[in-house]
């Protein structure tokens, strides 16, 4: 699903197939599984152990996660706000309007949110409420959540897992929105709210979203700017990430954007209007991802000037083109540590990323994507449904499994590691064995 562009700020995919195909994988992917900164050390601290010296942080401007030890939660002040309002509903069927002013006076009567609101995230995600039908569905989902939790814990982001649908008529694709609208209203300490796909998986446990380059912008999705505007693809992006800035005009973009969804009488409408719209479409259904497509090719002059359609880093990668690369990646990544003793050093998980500050000094040449060797910041099974256990006719069943398993342990291996452990081997879920000092040396 990777389209190939020249490298810039970071390097990109390419395409994995062609039309049908490419428009099959993607409509297997559609069915439901629904800082604050403190300054460096300004000198530089030395450490011995057996033998080793270790030089750490030197004169480097980093990120402590306090999550949220300096707010305080128990105290919400007796002046009326928009939670007081007895005509606010949760429910997507009735707009609201001013909520960029109501959710600055929240914050007003709330001060301690203030300091770092522009890089507050809030997670969201889900499933379907019932067991999964693949026997090994529900243990899946939970190690995909594991692995949602684990990203959000380390750098301190709040996460929020559903699995109820918001409207009984916005199913499989559609329950997102409604999801993602009634987080805003629920956390407007937070910036951003970020919806993330149930399949898929942070690859790469130290890599934060570079929010800076977005500060123009109200929307983020992973895609390819060519295959939209040019080609009119409806596989030009990938709505299964997304990253919305809580505000008025992500209220309002979701409400036109709902507006073409199974709770409206104009549903099967929209699905003649998109198929029209997108030519390798071949299914009439009005589906999220092309309608997203549809307003950045009918209404850009509106909504699409404040869409950024990122295709210079795996914002979500698709999953075929990332397994086959992993072991390399370890080895790449072993390499460097192995010359630089102050990378191997035992620390706290609060003070990762420090080490990740450090970690960017030899990194920062390379590559993302399928021309680089970092490791994949998201990797997405975008056809493999690990709930229901069906899957894209282009690949086996196993071939989608035995790829979970190896992208799970390859991220979990990043999390154990802080904890003294990892797997010996990716294909190897179950065991673990204890790293010895000063691992890989």
């Amino acid at each position: 699903m990777h389209n190939r562009r020249r490298s810039s700020f970071f390097s990109n995919g390419i395409p994995i197939v062609a039309g049908t195909a490419v428009a099959l994988l993607l409509l297997w992917a559609f069915w439901p599984i629904i800082s604050f900164t403190f300054p460096s050390p300004r000198h530089t601290i030395n450490f011995k152990a057996k033998g080793h010296s270790y030089k750490i942080f030197p004169d480097i401007n980093h990120t402590i996660v306090t999550g949220v030890l300096n707010f305080n939660l128990t105290h919400d002040p007796p002046e009326p706000t928009f939670y007081d309002d007895p005509e606010l509903t949760y429910t997507i069927n009735k707009p609201i309007k001013n909520w960029d002013e109501k959710r600055q006076e929240w914050l007003s009567l709330h001060p301690k949110f203030i300091s770092g609101l522009e890089e507050r995230v809030m997670l969201v995600t889900g499933s379907q409420s019932k067991a999964c039908q693949n026997p090994i569905g529900d243990h899946l989902l939970l190690r995909f959540f594991k692995n949602k939790v684990d990203y959000c814990r380390i750098h301190g982001y709040d996460i929020f897992y559903n699995n109820v649908l918001f409207h009984p008529e916005m199913f499989t694709y559609w329950a997102k929105i409604p999801t993602v609208r009634a987080a805003m209203l629920a956390h407007p300490e937070a910036e951003w709210i970020w919806w993330v796909d149930s399949d898929a998986v942070f690859t790469d446990m130290d890599f934060k979203l570079p929010l800076k380059r977005y500060k123009n912008h109200n929307f983020v999705v992973h895609g390819w700017p060519e295959m939209i505007y040019k080609k009119k693809s409806w596989t030009g992006l990938n709505a299964g990430v997304f990253l919305i800035r809580n505000s008025q005009w992500a209220l309002d973009f979701m409400d036109v954007w709902s507006g073409m969804g199974p709770q409206t009488p104009n549903y099967e409408k929209w699905g003649k209007i998109l198929k029209e719209t997108c030519k390798d479409k071949f299914f009439p259904e009005s589906d999220d991802q092309t309608g997203l497509v549809y307003l950045l090719l009918k209404e850009k002059e509106k909504w699409g000037n404040k869409i950024y359609v990122e295709d210079e880093y795996y914002f979500e990668g698709y999953w075929e083109e990332i397994v086959g690369k992993l072991e390399k990646i370890n080895e790449k990544y072993n390499t460097i540590e192995k010359k630089v003793r102050s990378l191997r050093r035992r620390h706290a998980e609060k003070m990762r990323e420090g080490y990740y500050a450090l970690w960017e000094s030899y990194l920062g040449g390379v590559g993302y994507g399928i021309e680089g060797w970092r490791r994949p910041f998201m990797t997405h099974f975008t056809g493999c449904q690990p709930c229901s256990g069906t899957h894209n006719e282009s690949y086996s069943v196993q071939k989608c499994w035995d790829a979970m398993k190896k992208v799970l342990n390859f991220a979990d291996n990043q999390v154990l590691r802080t904890y003294g452990f990892v797997h010996p081997s990716l294909g190897d879920s179950s065991s673990v064995v204890p790293l010895p000092f000063d691992y890989p040396s």
